[in-house]
């Protein structure tokens, strides 16, 4: 379609002569008629017109930004309809996004160019001024001088982008040749430098190769021993075997020897059995009078101790040794255990804990945390304690035993529940371990009492066992509890 001037009567009356003088001759631009698609532009007189030239990337932007930045202030009926939507895009997005249909207008709308020209030659100052003249200043910028000129056309304005664009190819390849020389300078440094590693290198290189000799020659002299000392251990080896040979006939005649000593030994052997089949019939009979001896002998001792009792009237007593050790090195209260020392093992068999219990007036005393840090230490420390005297309470209630339960603690505890009938509960001092107020209660016991000590820190328990405690491990005091 031909591109022709259109008539606005909306645009202000300008100056013909400024506008011919500012813009140049508005006919250059304006296409009035063309001879079809493929075919030349020609003017309104007939005269053809030349072609769009190819601006220089820079030149093109610089337009395109120009454009942009005069863009907003058009009135909008003087702005084309494809450029009004991107007239209110933001000033960073409008020459990026818009430029192609910015170019387009500019090339195909000779009046929309006029218009922008006119306000950016305004902007412009008196560089607007020299590019309408038809000159440029030595110092100014070319590609600025390039779109100044595209846009207002004056004479000779295609050879100022011509210019322009020489001077924009000649800093372009001013840039190359500069960034050659750079990246020359830069391989000649990195050639110095990889001259100067290789010579470090190859002085190290010679002083490994120098090193390697030297151990070559060790080597080679210890080898030379070992086999020196090859050659002897073959020596003794052959020495040995021989030996060998030896010893193993006189191990076939001394295994001989034995085993006809053990023929021996088996005729002595049924000998003594039918000698003990007699001595055990003789014992059995020993043993029926032995134990009539024995009982009458205990009920002599239980008279006897009656009697004693009666003679030294004696009074029943409210207080055991385990209540004044609690008086002297204990407070009932304390706080949070420290943690137990899971450290050994003795017994975990509970069968054995029966045993011990069953003996007469038995005292069981129990490392508490060390027994509930082992079989509930996913609980509070509260629960432990109150699940742990729940049991000792069962089991006092079953034998009759006195029962004592010891915790580590430094500072008072409040709301602790009551303990159960036959079973003391203790805490120990600040300053001091349950591992020690357990051996305190066991020094304090009469010697001949059965004392029986639940821990399985092997610390306690050896120190408790010279005392003439029996120590048995936490797993069989859980064992007990979980069978109750």
């Amino acid at each position: 379609m031909p591109l022709t001037e259109p008539s606005d009567d909306h645009l202000p009356q300008e100056d013909p002569v400024a506008l011919d003088g500012a813009l140049g001759n508005p006919d250059d631009n304006v296409v009035s008629e063309t001879s079809g698609p493929s075919g030349p532009t020609t003017a309104g007189d007939g005269s053809a017109v030349e072609p769009e030239p190819t601006l220089p990337e820079p030149v093109r932007q610089r337009i395109v930004a120009l454009t942009a930045a005069v863009l907003p202030g058009l009135p909008s009926d003087e702005v084309p309809v494809p450029l009004r939507r991107v007239a209110k895009f933001a000033p960073n997005r409008r020459a990026r996004l818009g430029a192609p249909a910015i170019a387009a207008q500019l090339a195909g709308d000779p009046l929309f160019r006029q218009r922008v020209t006119a306000r950016v030659l305004a902007d412009a100052g008196d560089l607007g001024a020299a590019v309408v003249e038809g000159t440029a200043p030595a110092a100014a910028d070319p590609v600025e001088v390039a779109a100044l000129a595209y846009l207002a056309r004056p004479r000779g304005w295609r050879e100022l982008i011509d210019a322009s664009g020489a001077a924009v190819r000649a800093e372009a390849d001013s840039a190359v040749v500069a960034e050659l020389v750079r990246e020359a300078e830069q391989r000649a440094t990195r050639a110095e430098h990889d001259r100067a590693v290789a010579r470090v290198e190859a002085e190290k290189l010679r002083d490994e190769l120098a090193r390697v000799r030297e151990e070559l020659g060790q080597l080679r002299e210890e080898s030379r021993q070992l086999a020196r000392t090859l050659r002897e251990t073959q020596a003794r080896e052959r020495k040995a075997t021989e030996v060998l040979a030896t010893e193993r006939g006189r191990a076939a005649r001394a295994s001989a020897d034995v085993d006809a000593e053990l023929r021996r030994a088996r005729a002595r052997l049924a000998e003594a059995e039918a000698a003990a089949g007699v001595a055990r019939a003789s014992a059995k009979e020993a043993r029926s009078v032995d134990d009539a001896r024995l009982w009458l002998l205990l009920e002599t001792i239980g008279q006897a101790a009656v009697g004693l009792r009666r003679e030294l009237a004696l009074d029943p007593v409210d207080k055991l040794p385990a209540d004044f050790v609690a008086d002297a090195f204990a407070e009932q209260p304390g706080t949070a255990p420290a943690g137990p020392s899971a450290r050994a093992r003795d017994t975990d068999d509970p069968a054995r804990l029966d045993q011990l219990l069953a003996l007469p007036r038995a005292h069981l005393v129990v490392d508490g945390y060390n027994v509930t840090k082992r079989g509930f230490g996913e609980m509070s420390l509260e629960q432990q304690r109150k699940r742990l005297i729940t049991g000792l309470g069962g089991i006092a209630a079953q034998t009759g035993d006195e029962v004592t339960v010891v915790f580590d603690g430094a500072e008072r505890m409040h709301g602790l529940p009551p303990a159960p009938r036959g079973v003391r509960v203790l805490f120990s001092r600040k300053g001091e371990t349950a591992d020690e107020l357990i051996r305190r209660l066991v020094r304090a016991e009469p010697a001949g009492r059965p004392v029986v000590v639940v821990s399985s820190d092997r610390e306690v328990a050896d120190g408790v066992r010279r005392h003439g405690a029996y120590p048995l491990g936490a797993d069989s005091l859980l064992r007990r509890l979980a069978r109750s």
